[in-house]
């Protein structure tokens, strides 16, 4: 099994997907127990890549890899090649976690096209789950793309009253972005063949030869790949396509987005940005005064800032949470351009810490709306009074997502801060008011729904979450909880090489051979935990 595991985990749910090709619409339940099962053994298999991958934890390079470069077709160079590091076995498991626990989520809230949904969601996952495992280019975008159509339907099928317009916004912002960084994949892919005499697809093998590439070269393909995973992150100013399709998104739609779709934007900055063009983030040469590493910083602290204040100014409760993943992914890619170990290592945490916290929050949004059909704060208050196990579950939620100490949002923001305030202190002294502002404004929404009596008689009589919700929240509760202490197993000796990295980096390399030693060094940190 352990050779095969990563095709097995991959192929699941789409094994489960064909199966219900087969299945009649009209029968509704079976529709859903098998999309359900499917759903959760993909989950299950995913478990014993745990400690199996655990066990592999300190060899260099990837691991559990598949298939072998140009193996697929051959004539062009692409093959179906696996294989993962920590990164991406990190987000492997929140895509198989968060699959199961959107799919059950959604056993009461589609009424409509029901067959056509569970097919289409089990397919996303799929590519979500390949894109994480790619270790070839071709293969890497075929899933980058397959991704992007269930999600269209997803959204345009099963959203809200203006599911078309945030539909098509989405799908042309992604789009575009997916143009660009084929056009880099390609530029890639002919520089191999000039460097070697050899066309390939493998990014191993792309590894060798990309940082190769001229400056006046790698600068345009270092645009080309950052306007692709700058939009789906995303950073601000290309995030206006985010709050609309979280509004208007079914639950589990939005839970999916915000929990494993975003992630793909910040894991192509770890997997691809830095490795492929060190010399372009090291280097000293401006825009506008500002170099290539400064703009990166310089637009996840606006972005962190920005979606805080835009955050305490919404009036809808799923438009607010919308705004807040602009803020805190704002945080996990200042980890990732600090180029310290402890910033990457702390970007990788929060980008798992990030995808629990606000897919929980969207589900308790989720819960609320499908009982009284309205997203609108002030149509709420005194919600404890009458579900006190969802107010209680929702208050850790919330504790977790602006990040109090002992719950998984501290840990990583904080490793994420005390990363950038190595580097520079003035960098972390601008995003600190991002954790400020997010307790503003989760508190103040907190205080507005569920404390004081119930003032609006629709509110007295709402029917608390089923069981299968229950199961949902109080699972990624219970995560919230106790990833202080897993974390704390995990990543001591990261932080540990961290501050060694950080306090003799300089008197051990000078200049820009010190740079681009520190940007392997920090990707090297993460990927191998």
């Amino acid at each position: 099994m352990q050779s095969h595991i990563l095709s097995i985990i991959l192929f699941t749910p789409l094994l489960g997907a064909i199966v219900l090709l087969f299945v009649p619409k009209e029968n509704k339940d079976a529709i859903r127990w098998i999309a359900n099962i499917f759903a959760l053994a993909g989950l299950l298999v995913s478990i014993p890549l745990v400690p199996m991958f655990w066990a592999q934890r300190f060899e260099p390079g990837f691991k559990f890899m598949e298939g072998t470069p140009n193996n697929w077709i051959p004539s062009i160079g692409a093959g179906y090649n696996l294989g993962i590091d920590g990164i991406s076995f990190l987000l492997i498991m929140l895509t198989t976690l968060l699959g199961w626990i959107s799919i059950l989520s959604s056993w009461t809230a589609i009424e409509t096209r029901v067959k056509e949904y569970y097919i289409w969601f089990l397919v996303l996952q799929t590519g979500m789950l390949g894109v994480f495992m790619s270790l070839d280019f071709f293969l890497f975008f075929v899933f980058w793309e397959a991704m992007l159509v269930p999600m269209y339907l997803l959204i345009g099928i099963w959203g809200g009253p203006r599911k078309l317009y945030a539909a098509i916004k989405f799908f042309l912002y992604t789009l575009f972005g997916s143009v660009l960084m084929l056009l880099g994949i390609l530029f890639l892919y002919f520089h191999h063949h000039a460097a070697t005499g050899t066309y390939t697809f493998s990014i191993p093998e792309l590894y060798k030869t990309a940082p190769q590439i001229p400056f006046h070269y790698a600068i345009w393909l270092f645009v080309a790949f950052f306007l692709g995973f700058a939009i789906k992150v995303p950073m601000f100013p290309f995030h206006t396509w985010l709050p609309d399709a979280h509004v208007e998104a079914p639950t589990a739609g939005s839970v999916i987005l915000a929990g494993v779709l975003l992630k793909m934007g910040t894991y192509g900055f770890v997997r691809f940005s830095l490795p492929f063009f060190p010399q372009v983030i090291t280097n000293s040469a401006t825009f506008l005064n500002v170099t290539v590493r400064g703009w990166m910083i310089g637009l996840s602290i606006v972005g962190i800032i920005y979606g805080a204040l835009v955050s305490l100014m919404q009036k809808d409760m799923k438009r607010l949470v919308a705004y807040s993943s602009v803020s805190h992914l704002g945080f996990c890619t200042l980890g990732i351009f600090a180029l310290t170990p402890l910033g990457l290592s702390g970007s990788v945490l929060q980008q798992i810490n990030h995808g629990i916290s606000t897919g929980a929050l969207f589900l308790i949004v989720g819960i609320l709306y499908e009982r009284r059909h309205t997203r609108e704060i002030s149509e709420y208050g005194g919600i404890s009074n009458v579900m006190p196990v969802y107010a209680t579950i929702t208050m850790i939620m919330f504790l977790s997502s602006m990040g109090l100490p002992l719950l998984n949002g501290f840990v990583g923001e904080f490793t994420i801060l005390q990363g950038t305030f190595m580097e520079n202190w003035k960098w972390a002294a601008w995003a600190v008011p991002g954790v400020i502002l997010a307790a503003a404004y989760l508190l103040w929404l907190y205080q507005r729904v569920f404390f004081g009596t119930v003032t609006n008689p629709k509110n007295e009589k709402i029917a608390r979450p089923n069981a299968a919700r229950n199961a949902d929240l109080r699972a990624l509760a219970h995560y919230c909880v106790l990833d202080w202490p897993v974390s704390q197993a995990i990543f001591p000796d990261t932080r540990a090489a961290g501050e060694s990295d950080c306090a003799n980096g300089s008197s051990r390399l000078s200049g820009d051979q010190w740079r681009g030693q520190r940007v392997r060094q920090a990707r090297g940190s993460a990927s191998i935990r």
